[in-house]
């Protein structure tokens, strides 16, 4: 496979190369495809090594990836270029690793970017994730409250195991797979504040792409808004749903077929993402500020904690009681009296009849021995 090009200006960069550029500079795949003039998907398949890129978005690329691989010696110093406000059901893009952000510099002298602590390379990740994550959870569950309650919790999990997190290639990736898990949780019918539905949208349109979107199973809706809203491609969609690309591909299309059948008009996957970016963005979803989220994960970690050591000091003082009290040897307990039934009376003694008499004669005969002394009356 052919993964180089040469143009004008010199030859472009391996795959390997073009991405790890993007992302020393913190731009998105969108971000990207802006600048250049194509699409999400070119950009996926130029850094993959799928396409070679030509033409003048090819050459369009190659000057950008100049620009981002120019040394810092050069007087010439990249910012990363912010996020522009995308669509609510944009994709978690992920985040760097370690995020940095540039320092302010003074003339013309340029100046190191500083790491971020980890609560700010939390909070940026937050910030730039938790929006679009909310909307696309009330897409899959219908229920506003629901969708920042699995939000935040996702990012609370994601706090708790921050050290690795952050070293990970996409996690933003991760994050949006634990907040989609938690809210198609089975155990919230359970709970009294999720047995009623919410009011719905406004819209008698959007009420009835919504309610469509919920009659489908879970795993074709996961799938539909991961392929069509957020717009991963079939290999990024099975890998998440943890499914084979042919599994993501038959409930892709089927769960179109059940929109398309109850919405002709949106049997146009195009018209489709157009109409869930619609829906979420009326509604007004918004999650908690990430140091609030931090907070309460550390609180939620505290009282865990401590409940664990009481639990634990309770079952000792409880061993330690038995182990004091109890008895050093076994003692067999003593029955209760009970009366004896059936015991036939004692006899009165009498005068020996003759067979006793006789009986008692043989004895004597048969005893051998000196005779018994008996004293005498004197």
């Amino acid at each position: 496979m052919v993964t180089t090009t040469q143009n004008t200006d010199g030859p472009m960069p391996p795959p390997s190369e073009r991405r790890r550029l993007r992302e020393s500079r913190s731009l998105t795949k969108a971000q990207v495809a802006a600048r250049v003039g194509v699409s999400r998907s070119t950009i996926r398949a130029w850094e993959s090594g799928r396409r070679v890129p030509h033409g003048r978005e090819g050459e369009a690329y190659a000057r950008l990836l100049r620009t981002l691989a120019a040394p810092a010696a050069a007087g010439e110093t990249t910012t990363a270029e912010p996020a522009p406000e995308g669509p609510p059901v944009a994709a978690a893009a992920p985040a760097p690793s370690p995020i940095a952000v540039p320092a302010p510099t003074g003339g013309t002298t340029p100046v190191a970017a500083a790491p971020l602590t980890p609560a700010q390379a939390f909070d940026a990740l937050y910030a730039f994730c938790a929006p679009a994550l909310v909307r696309q959870t009330y897409l899959l569950t219908g229920r506003r409250e629901l969708a920042r309650e699995s939000v935040e919790r996702a990012f609370q999990l994601a706090w708790q195991r921050w050290p690795e997190l952050a070293r990970d290639r996409d996690p933003g990736g991760w994050v949006r797979a634990v907040a989609y898990d938690c809210a198609l949780s089975p155990w919230h019918r359970f709970r009294p504040r999720y047995r009623h539905p919410e009011p719905p949208p406004a819209d008698p349109a959007d009420r009835a792409l919504l309610n469509t979107l919920l009659t489908l199973p879970p795993s074709y809706r996961r799938t539909l808004v991961l392929y069509d809203g957020v717009g991963l491609d079939l290999p990024e969609t099975a890998a998440e749903t943890e499914a084979s690309t042919p599994a993501a591909a038959s409930r892709l299309t089927h769960a179109r077929d059940a929109v398309a059948a109850r919405l002709p008009e949106l049997a146009d996957p195009a018209k489709l993402h157009h109409r869930l970016l619609e829906v979420a963005s009326k509604e007004r979803l918004g999650a908690g500020r990430p140091m609030v989220i931090r907070t309460g994960c550390e609180r939620r970690n505290v009282f865990w904690t401590r409940a664990a050591i009481a639990f634990t000091v309770t079952i000792v003082g409880a061993t330690t009681l038995t182990l004091r009290t109890a008895p050093t040897h076994y003692e067999a307990p003593i029955a209760p009296a009970q009366a004896v039934q059936g015991v036939p009376a004692a006899g009165v003694m009498g005068p020996l009849s003759r067979e006793e008499q006789a009986l008692r004669a043989k004895l004597r005969a048969a005893a051998r021995g000196p005779e018994r002394l008996a004293p005498e009356p004197g």
